[in-house]
């Protein structure tokens, strides 16, 4: 499956077949010269008695050449490697008598033959450079070849690498066997060869944006050749032939600033600066049974289901939910759109996300994202639903499913254990349209499996659907297409396109609100029913503007804002590739990649950031907290455990977030991905991974209070709900540091949170940090008073109590529904980075008769350190 969450833990590596053939028992000598006798000083000199490598291999990093000239080779009299020199035509076999020959050595024909030469050598060495990629799909970008100047005496002008070819920042590099046949016999090279195939080898690799680094030279033989153009007539002239290994690896063009700042100095842009494209963030939510991922299947595929779910084999990412059929985990898919053009799977030449950045770069970007339907995995829907802020959600309801729901009272039957197991499908997906209307995110809903849906059904279907819509205000749009989706898989039905046009974006346009209309179509994987209409909704729906750190409240009101925000959702241990190592100063080759959304500002590679937070004593805070950082009691099967046994399990290890210190570690970007596109830069908005290189503790960290020796950062165990931040300007002059809040209060404007029980434990999300906490106090804030509850100079007797007492009930209920409630919360276990003014859901310990999609929507307004 393409995600941004797959990273392969051991990636290609560079291995010398020197190493292989050599018996590591041999002690390392001086090589002499077969010709002089001379000791050769040398680092590489324990493979002295190797007389043949390993045959090439077909792929992989590791390229054998006989030679790099750009001319034909001298043809020689004797050579002691070997009577016929295989694969080169320039060779030829050994000869005792000389043969006829030009004046001079020959050149090539022109220079457009040489400068072919090159583009063929050139085009070789970027191939085994990205074998030694994690991910070498196709380059991106144009070969940018020096052009050779007419007289070859001096190439090194040309050896200064260019800008890195995009697409080769992760390469590990590539070896190349010099002197060497394709079946591993060592045939040689004289040094004028050696010297002129280093500076093509050279040529080629700056020209890629790449250096070279010589790892051994071995002398190998004799040869003798007939010159004839010295002084002397055929005068016979003897030379040593030799071997050579040369590492062709990346220049990362970058320099770490050092003072602190948030800037960084580039010496060149070495691949694309940020991706300009535009992109979609929806979250795929609703039931199990629903049908999400087959759908996205479809879509990212370009393919139609067989009614067994071939389309969404491949979208899962564990073998139970295959044998399940349920998803558990979120999922993501790419899909690019230019005009009407869709660039999926089903393209040519398009097998991995950066080809579809490729395709779609004037256009848009759909970043999707499965999330799980089951009860069982409420909490992954709740990250895809508030953890990853999407700017769409698609609710699917399927249509061929009994138990509707009519009286808002869920029909309910699970026994064991989990909450709401038993609920009906029409039930669950109610609960997940109700939650997104709290939570106020721009809707629109797929009837999934529409082909199997009974007439009487669907109708009562969508009229809970849209009597739900309708109370609170915004407008349903049912739209159907009449054309045979089946067949127009790879466009966007001009039709379908012109329809979402006129019934949802030109209405959203015209109030300037997303929320407004809830466009609600009928599709089928299997028939391809309203396929081309989810693609022009994709292709259309509004994106919110860029983000900034002063969306929720001013900057002066919440000083400790950084420059740039990330929200880490996922973490992988990853090494440093042999370019990074030569370019970062840490001693750890630890690089751990981050993965989620940056939530404003911008970030570039050589930042310096800090991460966090984490606790002061990392053992434990480790006890305390199970590894992927669920709330206490999480190690049971149960999504969200009843009250009274959330209560039991916190009982045994409660602590107060307030009595863990809470520390911010700095470190480095080395490498960012947006959506696996390799970028210098990522924009606010924009989703990716970033891999950072922790700064060993010096001694001489910000906090000088204390003396205690800290454990050095490349053991830190970054976990989900962790932030990458970039101190502001304002921070750094004033020495503020971003909080590690361990309380905080909440505004709610639903009369529904009065219930909350002083000390309850309930599950908190706010960003992707998912968190267990303390009620520590529910308070009513009274609404303004308005005109008729002021005290006037007329009403010096008080009247107006009176008419307080006379009040209706119906008045009184509407007091009540305008109040609005403070919550003050208390975290437990560890700090978290909490933004001020960000949306907050509280969940209660959930039950039989639950969803556990039931919570209360409101937002941060004060945070406690």
């Amino acid at each position: 499956m393409a995600s941004i969450f797959t990273f392969d833990h051991d990636p290609p590596r560079v291995n010398s077949p020197w190493q292989s053939g050599q018996d590591s028992a041999r002690r390392p000598h001086a090589e002499r010269s077969v010709t002089t006798g001379a000791i050769v000083e040398s680092d590489q000199l324990s493979d002295s008695q190797l007389d043949k490598l390993e045959a090439e291999p077909q792929d992989g990093p590791i390229e054998y050449k006989l030679h790099l000239l750009l001319r034909p080779r001298r043809t020689y009299d004797k050579m002691s490697t070997t009577l016929k020199v295989s694969g080169s035509r320039q060779s030829g076999p050994i000869r005792d008598a000389k043969q006829p020959r030009q004046p001079s050595q020959p050149l090539a024909s022109s220079s457009q033959t040489r400068q072919n030469r090159l583009h063929h050598l050139t085009t070789q060495l970027l191939w085994r450079l990205q074998q030694s990629s994690p991910y070498h799909s196709t380059a991106r970008g144009d070969l940018v070849l020096p052009k050779l100047p007419e007289d070859i005496a001096d190439l090194t002008v040309l050896e200064k690498p260019g800008k890195l070819l995009p697409g080769l920042e992760e390469s590990n590099g590539a070896l190349y066997e010099i002197g060497v046949a394709d079946d591993g016999t060592l045939v040689g090279l004289t040094k004028d060869e050696m010297d002129e195939s280093m500076t093509t080898l050279k040529v080629m690799a700056a020209s890629l944006g790449c250096r070279v680094e010589v790892q051994r030279m071995k002398a190998v033989g004799s040869c003798e050749w007939t010159d004839i153009a010295s002084e002397s007539d055929n005068e016979i002239r003897v030379a040593d032939l030799w071997v050579a290994e040369a590492l062709v690896m990346p220049v990362l063009n970058t320099q770490s600033n050092t003072d602190g700042q948030q800037t960084s100095q580039l010496d060149s842009a070495p691949r694309r600066g940020a991706s300009i494209t535009e992109q979609l963030r929806v979250s795929l939510i609703g039931p199990t049974t629903s049908g999400k991922t087959t759908l996205l299947g479809t879509l990212s595929n370009g393919m139609l289901d067989n009614g067994r779910g071939s389309s969404r084999i491949n979208l899962l990412r564990h073998r139970h939910e295959v044998v399940s059929g349920r998803t558990s985990s979120i999922a993501q898919e790419l899909i690019g759109y230019e005009g009407r053009r869709i660039f999926n799977y089903n393209v040519d030449n398009i097998n991995e996300w950066p080809d579809i950045h490729d395709r779609a770069e004037n256009g848009r970007l759909a970043f999707l994202l499965d999330s799980a339907g089951h009860p069982r995995y409420q909490r992954t829907t709740l990250r895809a639903l508030i953890g990853w802020a999407p700017h769409w959600s698609f609710l699917c309801i399927p249509a061929n499913e009994e138990g509707i729901t009519t009286s808002g009272v869920h029909s309910l039957s699970g026994v064991d254990g989990s909450s709401g197991v038993g609920m009906a499908s029409m039930d669950l997906a109610m609960a997940h349209l109700d939650l997104c209307l709290k939570l106020a995110i721009p809707l629109a809903i797929l009837i999934t499996k529409s082909e199997l849906g009974q007439r009487a059904s669907l109708k009562d279907k969508l009229n809970v659907v849209f009597t739900k819509i309708k109370a609170i205000g915004r407008t349903p749009k049912l739209l159907t297409s009449t054309a045979r989706d089946e067949d127009n898989l790879t466009e966007v039905p001009d039709n379908d396109l012109q329809k979402i046009g006129d019934e949802v974006i030109n209405p959203i346009a015209e109030t300037g609100d997303p929320l407004t209309i809830v466009p609600i179509i009928l599709t089928s994987a299997v028939k391809g029913i309203g396929i081309g209409l989810t693609h022009a909704l994709l292709r259309s729906l509004p994106v919110p503007p860029m983000p900034t750190a002063r969306d929720f409240v001013p900057l002066a009101l919440n000083p400790e804002q950084p420059a740039a925000l990330f929200h880490i959702d996922e973490v992988f241990e990853m090494s440093l590739s042999r370019a990074q190592t030569a370019t970062t100063s840490g001693s750890s080759e630890s690089a751990p990649v981050v993965t989620g959304y940056l939530r404003f500002g911008r970030l570039s590679i050589g930042d310096r950031v800090v991460l966090g937070p984490f606790p002061a004593d990392d053992e434990d805070a480790g006890a305390l907290m199970p590894k992927d950082h669920p709330s206490p009691g999480y190690g049971l099967s149960i999504p969200h455990p009843s009250s009274a046994e959330f209560a039991r399990l916190n009982s045994r290890h409660t602590l107060s977030a307030s009595k863990v210190e809470g520390e911010w570690r700095q470190a480095t970007i080395v490498n960012i991905r947006d959506l696996r596109l390799p970028v210098q830069t990522i924009e606010a908005g924009q989703a990716g991974s970033i891999q950072v290189v922790f700064e060993d503790f010096d001694g001489e960290a910000s906090d000088s209070s204390t003396a205690v020796e800290r454990p050095k950062t490349s053991n830190a165990r970054l976990r989900k709900g962790q932030v990458l931040a970039v101190p502001s300007q304002h921070m750094i002059d004033t020495g503020l540091s971003l909080q590690a809040a361990s309380s905080l209060i909440a505004s709610f404007k639903t009369a529904d949170v009065k219930s909350l029980a002083v000390n309850s434990l309930l599950n908190a999300y706010v960003g992707m940090v998912r968190a267990a906490v303390r009620v520590l106090r529910v308070t009513r804030q009274r609404p303004d008073l308005n005109s008729r509850e002021v005290l006037t100079e007329d009403d010096v007797f008080g009247i107006n109590d009176h008419i307080e007492l006379e009040r209706t009930k119906s008045e009184a209920d509407l007091d009540e529904y305008h109040s609005e409630y403070h919550v003050s919360l208390e975290l437990l276990n560890s700090r978290e980075w909490i933004e001020l003014g960000a949306r907050i859901v509280l969940v209660e310990g959930g039950s039989k008769d639950k969803s556990g999609l039931e919570g209360y929507v409101g937002r941060v307004i004060e945070i406690g350190e």
